[in-house]
């Protein structure tokens, strides 16, 4: 048979595993050491910590898990880490390792102090997980060669390596896998002052000019989420380029999040609509999220993973053992009246005792 010749268009193999940043603008927004990194003061505290002993060591640094909402640079710091310890970082995602091939063709060609960095890693299949097990643990590989009684176990001794895991789903790991991890470090919402900072640095990276008071302006609606503020500023940004001056001043800031719908609060048009339906058809609840995520046409992992946080922090909604409940800040929030407990008689007005 004549060999199959692959056209230019063809991804190969690995192309589809490995997912590399595509927006160069994206590169000069994270920071490259730790010391340019903003927020997670206790989590860069203790990061610089271990690095700096793994380098007197001459060792590579332990495998790190970090977990928490999306957005909040865990694969910023894998980068930092690679770059700390000199090696190179290599990303791909949990998905994207069909089978015990795609993480043996990664691991085979890391190089000593290499970061390999696992986003999603709770989405990890089973058979590609077990081939990890050796490979955390002992720098091995075990592949299988050949079936039934002619198979065989071939063992690859592998560069000194570190890997880096993320995920979003803390529960759904394994206990092998997570127990394997010497670093687990949990990444928290930032505060409107660290995002403030971000912002700046995000307009610098822009070449935009941005005001103090502006840049608050964006923080305080970003969710405590990086990503999110760099997201606002991009469109802050260019509403101030068509409808303005090009410099983004509060009120520019003001006007375009509010075209955005996002209100003071950070809430947008999903938020208000979540509260909203869980009042209206579910008498501020409990209710249970497939429910919630039925009324909505919505995904329950988008609902408990993208809005669910972020409300249940401003104290907007709450989890009972019975489902989801809204709050008396919620219907504050939405300018609704706080209906009576079940058994509890509305006061008569003066004229009615």
């Amino acid at each position: 048979m004549p060999e199959h010749k692959k056209s230019d268009n063809e991804p190969n193999q690995e192309d589809r595993v490995f997912s590399p940043p595509r927006d160069p603008e994206d590169l000069s927004l994270r920071p490259a050491t730790l010391g340019e990194f903003i927020g997670q003061e206790k989590v860069r505290e203790k990061l610089q910590i271990y690095m700096q002993a793994a380098k007197g060591r001459k060792e590579p640094l332990d495998h790190a898990l970090f977990y928490g909402p999306p957005g909040l640079g865990k694969t910023t710091l894998a980068g930092i880490i690679a770059r700390e310890m000199g090696g190179q970082l290599r990303t791909t995602t949990g998905p994207a390792l069909e089978r015990a091939g795609d993480l043996a063709a990664i691991v085979s060609n890391v190089e000593n102090n290499d970061v390999l960095f696992i986003d999603e890693i709770h989405r990890l299949p089973a058979q590609v997980e077990e081939i990890l097990y050796p490979a955390m643990e002992d720098f091995s590989l075990h592949i299988v060669v050949g079936k039934g009684p002619l198979a065989k176990t071939i063992c690859l001794s592998l560069p000194r390596f570190t890997l880096c895991g993320a995920t979003t789903r803390l529960g759904l790991l394994t206990s092998p896998l997570r127990a394997r991890f010497g670093i687990v470090e949990q990444l928290s919402l930032y505060t409107d002052e660290e995002l403030t900072l971000i912002v700046q640095r995000g307009s610098r990276a822009f070449g935009v000019e941005i005001l103090e008071e502006a840049a608050v302006e964006i923080a305080r609606r970003s969710r405590g989420t990086p990503r999110v503020a760099l997201r606002l500023l991009r469109r802050v940004r260019d509403v101030a380029a068509v409808k303005g001056t090009g410099v983004i001043t509060a009120e520019m800031a003001d006007r375009a999040l509010d075209m955005l719908e996002i209100d003071l609060q950070g809430l947008d048009e999903s938020d208000r609509r979540i509260l909203s339906k869980i009042i209206d058809f579910f008498e501020g609840g409990p209710v249970g999220l497939s429910t919630i995520a039925a009324a909505l046409n919505e995904d329950p992992q988008t609902i408990e993973d993208i809005y669910e946080p972020y409300l249940i922090q401003k104290g907007f909604l709450e989890r009972t053992p019975r489902g989801r409940k809204v709050t008396a800040g919620a219907y504050g929030y939405l300018g609704r009246k706080i209906p009576p407990e079940p058994g509890e008689t509305l006061p008569l007005p003066l004229e009615e005792k």
